[in-house]
């Protein structure tokens, strides 16, 4: 005999309350289980929803704004996921978008911040080609290994952000250097390097957009984590710009957590962890306990950043390089006892940086500037060597520190300088590990 609607109603109300038991022992990734159980367990008593219902109900159970930020959640969660079937342009999916696309080595970006990115491999030219001349958007994909140069769909991680390209700028060494400012995040169903009839072409995205849901109310969460931050910036020597909104007025956690982690010193993985968590309030949550973890610099080497600053400064140049930056670790303690193990000469050495900045660096001399700002790539030394010292369970970061943050730029001609001279990552890395810690 079938049931009466009120009797379905309650069959309805004690199955929903069962299932929301159940979230508090199951994992999220058991989601699309549940639903079925839902939907079938209904269909016995002749009380039918759809699937597309059972989902949405489901990913309510789990505090979550929608099925599709709850889909996101699972294809971020799967380390194993297989590449999803191409979506055609003739027969696009419901809600997804084709743009061009730019892999990135070594940076993790997050809405409502601008990043100057350096372009160098074909296919990315070719694509920032293409979005120049459509709307200027495109999909910055973080890649899961640096050293792969022609990645593919698993090697870029699911959660991306959409960006919209401001300036254009050719450098001498024929790269590119071109600012960008993101928008949002994006799932990445696709990622490719062809075109469609298999010749070389541009890196290109198929994303959907991602729901955050409603904002929640955390006001007591957003003045702890700013406060944390401003010591976390303050013993670091973090500059923040002027032009930051006020973050203890901010209502929004998750703006508020995407904000800060621009400036946290983490490894890209603890970076990409934030990034893919859509939930704002766990989000903050994140951000403020990654605050626990990094190293501040020592006293000395705050004074050899200053000394670098001032090296680029004097010769009125707008930007602080690694070769000023390495210039002025010939006077550091920590950095140079390294290099003496290394049999370095100094006076060589000094005298080719010298000359290297004196008169290899023309092209960022300027008038009335002011002080010198640090490069991208002195500032990716910065977070490197923060890495290592914590790595290596030192308190402060040192000049040693520093010197290894360096050598991943290998293009650089202070990381030349340094092989030229007989000092390897190999080899530095090797006599730090042999080195006794200091007190």
């Amino acid at each position: 005999m079938p049931e009466r609607p009120g009797q379905q109603r309650n069959h309805l109300t004690r199955l929903v309350r069962l299932l929301q038991r159940m979230t508090s022992m199951r994992d999220f990734r058991d989601a699309k289980a549940m639903a079925q159980t839902l939907r079938d367990s209904l269909k016995t008593k002749a009380f039918n929803i759809s699937h597309g219902e059972s989902l949405e109900l489901v990913s309510k159970m789990f505090g979550v704004a929608d099925w599709n930020t709850l889909s996101a959640m699972l294809q971020t969660d799967r380390d194993d996921r297989k590449p999803t079937a191409a979506v055609t342009r003739e027969a696009p999916h419901a809600g997804i978008a084709t743009y061009p696309a730019v892999p990135l080595r070594d940076l993790v970006p997050f809405p409502a911040a601008s990043y100057p990115l350096f372009i160098g491999r074909p296919k990315t030219i070719q694509a920032l080609d293409r979005a120049f001349e459509r709307q200027r958007e495109v999909v910055l994909a973080i890649q899961k290994q640096s050293g792969v140069d022609e990645p593919g769909g698993d090697d870029v991680h699911a959660i991306g952000v959409l960006a919209q390209l401001l300036e254009l700028e050719p450098l001498p060494d024929g790269t590119l250097k071109v600012l960008t400012q993101v928008h949002r995040r994006v799932l990445i169903h696709r990622f490719v390097g062809e075109n469609v009839v298999g010749e070389n072409g541009a890196f290109e995205a198929e994303v959907a957009a991602l729901s955050e849901g409603p904002i929640p109310d955390a006001p007591e969460l957003i003045l702890r984590a700013v406060k944390r931050f401003e010591r976390y910036a303050a013993a670091r020597d973090i500059r923040i710009p002027g032009v930051w909104p006020l973050l203890e007025h901010t209502r929004d956690p998750g703006r508020v957590a995407d904000i800060i982690a621009t400036r946290l010193r983490l490894p890209m993985a603890d970076k990409q962890k934030l990034l893919a968590t859509l939930d704002a309030v766990a989000r903050l949550r994140q951000v403020d306990t990654f605050m626990d973890f990094g190293r501040p610099a020592s006293a000395q080497l705050h004074a050899t950043k200053r000394r670098a600053l001032l090296h680029a400064t004097r010769r009125n140049h707008q930007y602080a390089t690694l070769e000023h930056l390495l210039f002025a670790l010939l006077d550091d303690d920590d950095a140079a006892a390294l290099l003496r193990s290394c049999d370095v000469d100094f006076e060589a050495m000094r005298t080719s940086l010298q000359v290297y900045v004196d008169r290899g660096l023309n092209n960022i001399a300027v008038q009335g500037e002011g002080e010198a700002k640090p490069t991208a790539a002195f500032q990716r030394a910065e977070q490197r060597a923060e890495l290592h010292a914590q790595e290596h369970g030192r308190p402060e970061v040192t000049g040693a520190d520093m010197l290894m943050g360096i050598f991943p730029e290998t293009r650089s001609p202070a990381a030349q300088l340094l092989g030229e001279h007989g000092v390897s990552h190999a080899r530095a890395a090797g006599l730090m590990t042999r080195r006794p810690e200091q007190p």
